[in-house]
């Protein structure tokens, strides 16, 4: 293999981890655009409330949270990305036919709900893995090289897939006017569209899994590609990540910053479009905004870390553009859609300066025979602060519906829990900021 081409296979590789990636984006969004539908379930032949939607989208961080994220994080320490990665793409692709199934089959909404519940937690352990396969894999293959540009590459390409969701599931699932009623194969049309993109993610990630072989041939008795003596697996090294304040400041802005743009898209059609009184398709032409910022300028922001550092300076940046648009949100004049706009560039931003920081960050604080678990670790943070926001946030727009909520509507009240946590998610980057990463 000539130099040149050589360069060329840590890029090929990258193509095929993206895939899966996009495809999984794709299903784990493709209800956020058209969120209202749930608002009224005798519109639905699926029967479903936005109580019930807040608890199936709960259903992706029930097994990452309940320690399946930080076992499964160990295990991929120690049998590495190929095979761990491997089990749990798998996972994905199983959890989301569930889920597809669960949606189209008829059955009571009960039961329909139970089964896609189900689906989902599958759904998300078998993704968060592995993502964290995907970025253990992008750490091992730039650890010398743009790693923050190839990651702030990956993200942007894998966010791609929610852009894609909140264009075309409004597209797939066409708005009805009147009393009329929403089919069971209509619903069900996004379901089967991202079934189908994960599928085809399944293919690449085997031809990944075979250029990491040759890439990475197996050494002695280890079964992640690296030598016996680095990669021994110890749980002393655990007490230590866990006790490192950079490491344990970082999960903790996780939580808090992706919480307040991922639980805020899977309600954001039942947000703007009362806030800002606009057609459920602006709306998501609205929420596009977020991927589609990431597209350009994570990939940017990535070389902007590697070329001049100054991490938790964008971190800080990005947790002061995403308080700014939740409080726009909570309280921009009804039914102005500028502001609407407004927020999604400042949220736009923040979603591409926080990651193409903080992802890179890790690396450096921690030793790289336990990456994965370190991955894993942040990933199950995040998880736990996303299923308990989004089980609150349904929670408050079905109060809201039923005339439970006192004072002011259900999306003002959703964003005003929003905006705590973005107070929460700056202060905690200022720390960081002062430890100076």
């Amino acid at each position: 293999m000539t130099g040149s081409l050589k360069r060329w296979v840590p890029w090929l590789a990258l193509a095929c981890l993206v895939v899966p990636m996009f495809g999984s984006y794709f299903f784990d969004d493709m209800f956020s655009s058209i969120s209202y539908l749930f608002a009224d379930p005798s519109r639905l032949e699926l029967g479903w409330d936005s109580a019930g939607y807040g608890l199936y989208t709960s259903g992706y961080s029930v097994l990452c949270v309940f320690g399946g994220l930080v076992v499964c994080g160990m295990l991929l320490d120690r049998w590495g990305v190929r095979v761990t990665g491997s089990i749990f793409v798998a996972m994905m692709a199983g959890g989301a036919a569930m889920v597809a199934w669960a949606v189209s089959s008829g059955m009571a909404p009960g039961r329909s709900l139970t089964l896609a519940y189900t689906g989902c937690m599958l759904f998300g352990l078998g993704s968060e893995i592995a993502g964290v396969a995907v970025t253990r894999s992008i750490a091992r293959w730039f650890k010398d090289g743009p790693m923050a540009f190839a990651m702030g590459l990956q993200l942007a390409i894998a966010r791609l897939g929610t852009a894609f969701a909140l264009i075309i599931s409004p597209k797939l699932v066409a708005q009805k006017s009147g009393d009329a009623v929403y089919t069971l194969a209509e619903t069900a049309r996004p379901a089967f569209f991202g079934l189908a993109l994960i599928l085809f993610g399944c293919v690449l990630w085997g031809v990944f899994v075979a250029l990491d072989a040759k890439r990475f041939p197996r050494k002695k008795e280890d079964i992640s590609g690296q030598a016996a003596d680095e990669s021994s697996f110890r749980f002393s090294d655990v007490v230590r990540v866990l006790t490192n304040r950079r490491f344990v400041l970082i999960s903790l802005l996780c939580v808090f910053f992706y919480s307040s743009i991922i639980a805020f898209k899977k309600f954001a059609g039942a947000i703007l479009v009362p806030r800002f009184d606009i057609p459920a398709e602006a709306a998501s032409w609205m929420v596009s905004m977020l991927p589609f910022a990431t597209v350009v300028f994570a990939p940017l922001f990535g070389i902007m870390v590697d070329k001049l550092g100054k991490g938790t300076l964008w971190m800080l940046s990005g947790a002061v553009l995403a308080l700014a648009a939740h409080l726009l949100l909570a309280f921009a004049p009804q039914g102005v859609p500028f502001y609407g706009y407004l927020a999604m560039v400042f949220l736009g931003f923040g979603y591409s300066l926080v990651p193409a920081a903080m992802w890179p960050a890790v690396p450096r604080i921690v030793p790289d025979k336990v990456l994965g678990t370190a991955y894993s670790l942040i990933y199950w943070i995040q998880n736990l602060g996303l299923m308990l926001f989004k089980m609150l946030a349904g929670a408050i727009l079905g109060m809201a519906a039923a005339g439970s909520t006192p004072g002011a509507d259900g999306p003002v009240w959703v964003e005003m829990m929003f905006v705590g946590v973005c107070i929460a998610a700056l202060g905690i980057s200022a720390a960081l900021h002062r430890l100076k990463l």
